[in-house]
This record gives structure tokens, C-alpha cells and sequence, in this order.
């Protein structure tokens, strides 16, 4: 059950300030190491600043410590954060925010007390109440397409009336722009900006205009 504790409302403007700087936002898998630096650079000289690095690889965490020294002007977090103690590891290598697939209360009450703002995870009105108990007002809309995409949230915009959300998972070029037309849509999470074989080719000339076309293209 949630405690009495309440999420500050600073965090929730933190976090605006932050997805506000873009309308798309990387989600990003590291495999190699030595592709993080050249990868996220080429991104951000693309436009897009604010990058994702979910935490499904042995390497994320070091790949953050990496963006955190040679990328600062960045606005880098940590996804697929599923425990407090990946939470911590997260804040110990310097993100700026943590986003969650899904949420437990032990991860609300963590990022209650945290100096680094949540995106927490909710795929269903219920899941949504919970966070809404702790103070949340900003989510994560995993999986988007598979949990209703822009009907749904459109649906979730009459209750929920000063929710926002970041839709991710199953965005593309193609509907993008569908989701941030809702009042309730701050910005998209995406993978097409980073497609697996450029960056197995190292081809970050390649992704720093597909980051650029994206910028130009996919807006509010």
C-alpha cells in the first residue's frame, strides 16, 4: 500500500524540463561498449539531446559512466531500471533521469526520496492510480501499440486530467506524430533512430541524419 509519502512536486518539473527539450527520445541497447561515445555523440549533434541507455546489457552501466564524462551536455537516464538497487547504480553513474518498464511500490517509494527524477512504467489505468497515490503525475506508456496506443491515451486524458505520458514501444516514424498530437503527450520514445545494422557498421554519419530528418520531421 502507498505510504504517506509524497512525491516532491520538483521532480515532476525536473522531468518536464527534460523531456521538453525533445519531441523523440532514443531508447538505446548497448552492445559494445566502444559504441556508446560515437553512437549518442552523433545522435545529439543530430538534435536529439535527451538519450535513453536501458540497462539490458553487462555494459550499460559503464556505457553511462562513459556519456556521463564525454557527453555532459547531454540529458542522459537510465532505462529499463527493474530493482531500487539498479535505481542506486543508475544515480551513482550520474543520470539525469530513471525510466521503468513497469513499477512496483518499492520503486515509487524509492524515486520519492531520489535526487533523480522517475518515468515510471504503466501500461493500465490501475497501474496509473497507484503512482497517482505516491504523487506521481508523469509516466512511461509501455508498451504503447500493444496496450491501446493513441486510443488509449487518448481514453486516459478525461480522468487523468494533468497526467502526461511518454509513450514508448512499438513507435514509429509512421505514427509518431499521432501520439504527440494528444494533449497529453510530451514526447515519444523511439529505437528507428538507431537501427542495429549502422551501428554494427559504425555508420554514425548515417545516424546522425536520421537523428536530424527525425528532428525536422517529427514534431508537435
Amino acid at each position: 500500500m502507498p505510504s504517506d509519502k509524497q512525491l516532491p512536486s520538483t521532480r515532476t518539473t525536473e522531468l518536464d524540463s527534460i523531456c521538453q527539450r525533445v519531441s523523440v527520445i532514443p531508447v538505446l541497447t548497448i552492445n559494445r561498449l566502444e559504441d556508446a561515445v560515437p553512437l549518442c555523440r552523433a545522435l545529439y549533434e543530430g538534435g536529439l539531446t535527451v538519450l535513453e541507455i536501458t540497462l539490458r546489457t553487462d555494459c550499460a552501466m559503464e556505457a553511462l559512466l562513459r556519456l556521463r564524462d564525454e557527453l555532459p551536455e547531454a540529458s542522459i537516464g537510465a532505462g529499463t531500471v527493474l530493482t531500487p538497487a539498479q535505481y542506486r547504480r543508475a544515480e551513482d553513474a550520474g543520470v539525469d533521469f530513471v525510466v521503468t518498464p513497469g513499477t512496483t511500490d518499492r520503486l515509487y517509494e524509492y524515486g520519492i526520496q531520489s535526487h533523480v527524477p522517475l518515468l515510471p512504467g504503466v501500461s493500465t489505468p490501475t497501474e496509473l492510480m497507484t503512482g497517482w497515490q505516491y504523487g506521481y503525475r508523469r509516466f512511461k506508456f509501455f508498451p504503447a501499440e500493444a496496450s491501446g496506443g493513441v486510443a488509449a491515451l487518448k481514453s486516459m486524458a478525461g480522468p487523468f486530467r494533468d497526467v502526461h505520458f511518454c509513450p514508448t514501444g512499438g513507435i514509429t516514424p509512421d505514427n509518431a506524430a499521432n501520439y504527440l498530437r494528444l494533449r497529453n503527450v510530451m514526447c515519444v520514445g523511439g529505437t528507428w533512430v538507431a537501427p542495429k545494422e549502422m551501428i554494427e557498421e559504425e555508420n554514425w554519419d548515417a545516424i546522425r541524419d536520421i537523428a536530424r530528418e527525425t528532428v525536422e520531421t517529427v514534431k508537435y
